[in-house]
């Protein structure tokens, strides 16, 4: 039960999958957590502050920390870890100047009414209400001035609350204040200002507090002092306070400057004091777990996660097992791998309860470790990128406050997941834009995560000199061209069909010459193969090897007679039939027999020699294993084999979306990504693109230009895929197919005109002309128009010199057709 049935395919035969020499036997439980080579998805702040660190008495392991965070499913391409939606409306940004002159004035406004009031110069109408509303008992004494001075307090409370709202007061705080102490505070030493307050232990947070609640408390005595003169205090009553002999009066000022004292200290203080945590730690706690959390806005969901209570199973009857896996989540013995892992196995025992005993029995004995991967992994030695397996996202880069991205989208993070992935994606960019180390490698390392957790199966081709990811990331690693390569690549596929056989081999042969040959398809390519590789089966048990079939190709006297003997000896006329048909064929002018035989010498070179063996003899990988949770690694010759490369690059292509096809267990997502998909792109590779978004399966192309596509099937090849990328550095041809098909859009735009004011009246004229003396200018009045116009998303010339270095525009669309805008995102880390 170690892999729950997640892992086993139908109909695949067992030497095409890669597995460890030996089979792993369930580990021991660990003494310590597991290594975790990320941080769960959280950033750098969030690692310790996390959501569910809000209602525990004691700082959670990171792993729970990560299970506990909102997710909010804003659409696809949005980051959902601790996304927080915005308002539906954009708020309109005003500018510094504005804000300080409306505050001054408002300040102003509120300073003249008070002093108003206080001098009655606005009658005694305002005092209307304390006199209705107070006993008559009340209304001498002490219970008199007393309520007296609290009904002032609230009046000039409502003044400051009501002409502060109007005068902005609290954004010009956040504006220029704000982020004045937010640079001091970084400066600060942390034993002073603790950055991360969340991974602070209960018993420091609460010594912390009152230490310096305390020191609030003597520098308050300090303040309101009264026996010196210098105290705080005194000088506010001596330079702030009105000359009475009134001791009431002074009792009222003495005790509101003590109160205001007391709360510019706290306001200070409190975030050394780290108050905030405190509340949300302690006195939140009851609240966030008993109340359910809000609903996001914008038509956004809030993604329900069980909090490793493990409550399905509990109620299926394994609450044994459920004990054991929330007992190791909550002591950091289990990574998110591990419950990704697991919830992947528990719902293939959903689907099948006869495997519910071994799914238990598997959990007893492991713990966190049940149902491994064949490879016995837990985790990928090291990881660049930030995951969150619970929604299967990537985060590549984030959102940039730029006026041409939709307002909701603007600073939110950017991450890529399997149901967009399911309609492919093509990047675009020059060599240098950053398609390898900032889209291949994070993708290559979230496809191989969800490997390890039986959710995803990975095929990633690449030269030797841009690696994806290291080698023991994956379960097996194809050198083709290398001595010593550990493993082979099957040339057919792993299909047992010889027209099927035929099919795959002549798109990867012919494919890119299909539009020059004769009939313009490659049918006759097809053809020529399986009259050869059909009989060559017949005879001798398997498809023939590269130098085998070369031979046929060309003809060898040698080599069709010794297959015709083998076929007569055991009397297969069909297969006598279909060779007599090639050799007459290959009389004829015109026969594709000679430029197939051309392309597969290409690989039939020294430095091939030993690989594509049909024999059995090497550790082949076949593609039709992709029903496994498979990661494979494909490394093409990079130098003196361009032509071989891209021969194999389209047979991974061909074999790749013929195999995802025809899975009979789509439970597994595949996923194929091509880094340099040059001169790849065919007709039938095409096709074979559109046909993967109805099995679980996508493929990532990356190019260096739309010029090693051929002319016709560039708006095909962009109307295939539902995801493309568009890197800093394309070119404005380029950027002009990417504009095509990314459309239009309604946006506002605005007019100004300037009109000279011309005057008849003898003093205007006056004016004017002392205006035009000073500064030589006419005068003028300014029209603004306002109108609706539709314009293109992204113009080719914004594509070809508008994206700074480092950014990419990117639109996704989803398997169940929703999209998203094409947005400006900052790939850098």
């Amino acid at each position: 039960m170690d892999t729950e049935g997640t892992h086993d395919a139908r109909n695949t035969h067992s030497d095409h999958i890669p597995r460890p020499a030996a089979p792993p036997n369930p580990p021991p439980r660990p003494s310590a957590p597991p290594r975790s080579s990320g941080s769960y998805g959280l950033s750098s702040g969030a690692t310790a502050a996390g959501a569910a660190r809000r209602a525990g008495a004691a700082p959670q392991s990171p792993f729970m920390a990560w299970l506990g965070a909102p997710r909010v499913l804003a659409g696809p391409g949005v980051w959902a870890f601790e996304h927080k939606p915005k308002p539906k409306d954009e708020p309109q940004e005003i500018a510094v100047p504005q804000l300080i002159a409306g505050a001054v004035v408002s300040f102003l406004c509120a300073w003249l009414i008070w002093s108003l009031l206080m001098n009655d110069y606005l009658g005694p109408y305002w005092k209307w209400p304390r006199e209705v509303m107070l006993p008559d008992s009340w209304k001498t004494g002490n219970a008199n001035i007393i309520t007296s001075f609290v009904y002032m307090a609230l009046i000039l409370g409502a003044i400051i609350a009501v002409f502060g709202r109007v005068g902005r007061w609290p954004a010009l705080f956040r504006r220029l204040i704000t982020p004045v102490a937010n640079r001091v505070w970084d400066r600060l030493p942390s034993w002073l200002a603790p950055k991360e307050p969340g991974v602070l232990p209960g018993g420091q947070l609460v010594a912390r507090a009152v230490l310096t609640l305390a020191l609030v408390w003597f520098l308050w005595q300090w303040c309101i002092d009264k026996s010196t003169d210098s105290s705080l205090l005194m000088m506010q009553l001596e330079n702030l306070t009105p000359v009475s002999g009134d001791g009431a009066s002074y009792f009222y000022y003495a005790t509101s400057y003590s109160l205001i004292d007391l709360g510019v200290l706290l306001a200070l203080f409190s975030r050394f004091a780290c108050l905030p945590e405190l509340r949300r730690r302690y006195v939140s706690s009851g609240r966030t777990s008993s109340e359910p959390a809000p609903a996001p806005e914008s038509g956004a969901r809030l993604l329900q996660v069980d909090q490793a209570e493990w409550a399905d199973l509990r109620a299926a009857g394994a609450s044994e097992a459920a004990d054991r896996l929330a007992s190791e989540a909550r002591s950091g013995l289990m990574n998110d791998v591990d419950h990704t892992r697991i919830t992947r196995a528990w719902q293939s025992v959903r689907a099948q309860p006869s495997r519910l005993p071994a799914f238990i029995d598997s959990v007893r004995k492991a713990g966190a470790a049940a149902c491994l991967h064949p490879s016995g992994a837990r985790d990928l030695p090291s990881r660049i990128a930030r995951h969150d397996l619970l929604t299967s996202q990537v985060r590549i880069g984030t959102a940039s406050e730029d006026v041409r991205n939709p307002y909701d989208r603007r600073g939110t993070g950017f991450a890529l997941e399997p149901d967009v992935l399911g309609t492919s994606l093509l990047a675009l960019g020059p060599a240098g834009s950053g398609k390898t180390v900032r889209l291949v490698r994070p993708l290559v390392e979230t496809l191989c995560l969800q490997a390890l957790a039986g959710r995803a199966a990975v095929v990633s081709v690449g030269t030797a000199g841009s690696v994806s990811a290291p080698d023991d990331a994956f379960d097996a690693v194809i050198r083709i061209g290398q001595r010593d390569a550990d493993c082979d690549l099957d040339l057919y596929g792993g299909t047992k069909d010889a027209d099927e056989a035929a099919a795959i081999l002549a798109e990867a042969l012919v494919g890119d010459l299909v539009a020059t040959m004769s009939g313009g398809d490659g049918r006759r390519a097809v053809t020529v193969l399986g009259q050869l590789l059909g009989p060559f089966q017949v005879a001798n048990g398997r498809f023939p090897g590269v130098s085998e079939l070369r031979e046929l190709l060309d003809g060898s006297r040698e080599a069709m007679e010794g297959l015709r003997t083998t076929l007569r000896a055991a009397g297969e006329d069909s297969a006598l039939r279909e060779l007599a048909a090639r050799e007459r064929q290959a009389e004829r002018p015109g026969d594709p027999g000679v430029m197939l035989a051309d392309r597969i010498a290409l690989l039939d070179r020294p430095a091939f020699a030993g690989f594509f063996d049909p024999t059995g003899r090497s550790r082949q990988v076949s593609l039709r294993s992709l029903d496994h949770p498979l990661r494979v690694r494909i490394d093409l010759p990079e130098r003196g084999h361009a032509d071989a490369s891209r021969i194999l690059a389209r047979l991974v292509l061909a074999q790749f979306t013929e195999c995802a096809v025809a899975r009979t267990d789509r439970s597994v997502f595949a996923c194929l990504v091509l880094d340099e998909a040059s001169h790849v792109v065919t007709q039938e590779a095409l096709r074979g693109l559109q046909r993967l978004r109805t099995a679980n399966a996508g493929a990532v192309l990356t190019m260096r230009g739309l010029d090693d596509v051929p002319e016709s099937l560039r708006g095909a090849l962009l109307g295939a895929v539902g995801c493309r990328m568009a890197f800093a550095g394309v070119t404005v041809w380029d950027g002009a197919r990417f504009a095509e098909v990314w459309g239009k859009a309604w946006v506002e735009t605005r007019d100004v005109t300037d009109r000279q004011i011309v005057s008849d009246e003898p003093f205007t004229k006056v004016m004017h002309s002392i205006r035009r003396l000073v500064t030589g200018k006419n005068v003028t009045a300014k029209a603004v128009t306002v109108r609706t116009v539709e314009r293109e998303r992204w113009s080719a010339s914004e594509l070809a010199n508008a994206v700074p270095p480092g950014h990419a525009v990117l639109s996704v669309t989803s398997v169940t057709g929703e999209s998203a805008p094409p947005v400006l995102v900052d790939l850098r880390p």
